[in-house]
C-alpha cells in the first residue's frame, strides 16, 4: 500500500466550474455544507462528469462528512466541483 500526503481545498462558489486541483490527483473525501434549500455538487475530472451529489434542505443538520474508501476516486486530469445555490461550500481532501 502506498502512502501520499493528504491536502485540501474549499470554494463557495456557486454555478460555475471550480478547479480545486489543477492536475492528477485522488479525491479522498469531502466535507458539504448545505444552505436551507436542497441542492447539487458536480464533482469533474477536466470537462467529464464523475458523480452529482444531491443535498437535502437542511442547513440545521450542519455540514457532511463523506470518506472515499481505499485509494478514493482517480482524476486523471484535475479536480473540480460546481455547486448550485443549495449549498454554501465544500471542501475536498485529495491525495
Amino acid at each position: 500500500m502506498s502512502s501520499s500526503d493528504i491536502f485540501a481545498n474549499s470554494t463557495t462558489t456557486t454555478g460555475s466550474d471550480v478547479t480545486l486541483f489543477a492536475g492528477p490527483a485522488r479525491i479522498k473525501g469531502f466535507i458539504v455544507t448545505p444552505t436551507g434549500s436542497a441542492g447539487t455538487v458536480t464533482f469533474k475530472d477536466g470537462s467529464s462528469t464523475l458523480f452529482t451529489l444531491a443535498t437535502a434542505a437542511s442547513a440545521a443538520s450542519g455540514p457532511v462528512q463523506i470518506s472515499l474508501p481505499s485509494e478514493g476516486l482517480k482524476c486523471k486530469t484535475n479536480v473540480a466541483v460546481n455547486l448550485t445555490a443549495g449549498v454554501s461550500a465544500i471542501t475536498v481532501f485529495m491525495a
